[in-house]
């Protein structure tokens, strides 16, 4: 499956606002500046491939600035460019991650280190290089897992970097206080997107049965789409959750929550 097909939204939920997407050019990021962009925003992506961050900077209305989120220098001159061009920056959605299957027994130093590396210290660099530009009232959303408090098959490690990042924010609220700059996570349940196949290494038929097997077993009876993780995503980011800060937001159809 591939992300959401652009929509036409067109609202002023977030005029106005610079927002940055990282791991901006397929699936959920796709998805999520599509959204912010029909609602206002100007959007920056940013992502490891060029190429693709350029096609999809294009079908969007996105500014693409090409980045590694585990490479400090790169982060720097993602912040520099909106900082240059935009003097800051309201919305961080801090979606860059991976991660493969490998079960306990199969878990190697390397891959252990490159899931943390990506999904932990980058995000973690990412929000605290953004900070500088954010003023009060800004947002930052965290693209976290339900995997965080659900048991999966051969994806412990993926789970912890995503605990991880939930245990981030906890002290980063506290961190924050009285700046008015809100953190929250977003946790989506099964969403196939093209990572599926890029990096879990899937199939077509694999992914189809798999969603299958997935339905059966929650409450709303089929998988997500990107752009309700996206829809998720707007709203925290919004003056709608003005007072909200701090929390873990399940996005999974209740699959985690039964």
């Amino acid at each position: 499956m591939t992300a959401s097909p652009l929509n036409n939204v067109h609202t002023t939920k977030h005029a106005g606002k610079v927002a940055l997407v990282t791991g901006g050019s397929s699936g959920i990021g796709f998805a999520a500046a599509n959204r912010l962009i029909q609602e206002g925003a100007t959007v920056y992506i940013s992502g490891r491939r060029q190429a693709a961050l350029t096609v999809a900077a294009e079908a969007l209305g996105a500014i693409a600035v090409q980045g590694d989120i585990t490479k400090g220098e790169d982060l720097d001159r993602i912040f520099t460019t909106i900082k240059q061009q935009q003097g800051r920056l309201d919305i961080l959605f801090a979606n860059a991650g991976g991660g493969e299957f490998s079960a306990l027994g199969d878990i190697t130093e390397a891959k252990f280190d490159k899931y943390f590396d990506i999904n932990v210290k980058g995000t973690l660099f990412t929000v605290q290089k953004a900070l500088p530009l954010m003023a009060p009232g800004s947002a930052v959303v965290i693209n976290g897992s339900m995997a965080s408090i659900k048991g999966l098959p051969a994806f412990s490690v993926y789970s912890a970097t995503k605990a991880a990042l939930r245990a981030f924010i906890r002290g980063w609220v506290v961190d924050l206080k009285g700046r008015d700059i809100r953190i929250n996570v977003v946790a989506p349940g099964t969403v196939p997107t093209e990572a599926y196949s890029s990096e879990l290494g899937m199939d077509s038929q694999q992914i189809a049965q798999f969603s299958q097997q997935v339905a059966a077993v929650t409450p709303l009876g089929r998988v997500g789409q990107p752009d309700e993780i996206a829809k998720a995503v707007s709203f925290l980011a919004s003056d709608d959750a003005s007072f909200i800060t701090g929390i873990d937001l399940f996005v999974d159809g209740g699959q985690a929550q039964v």
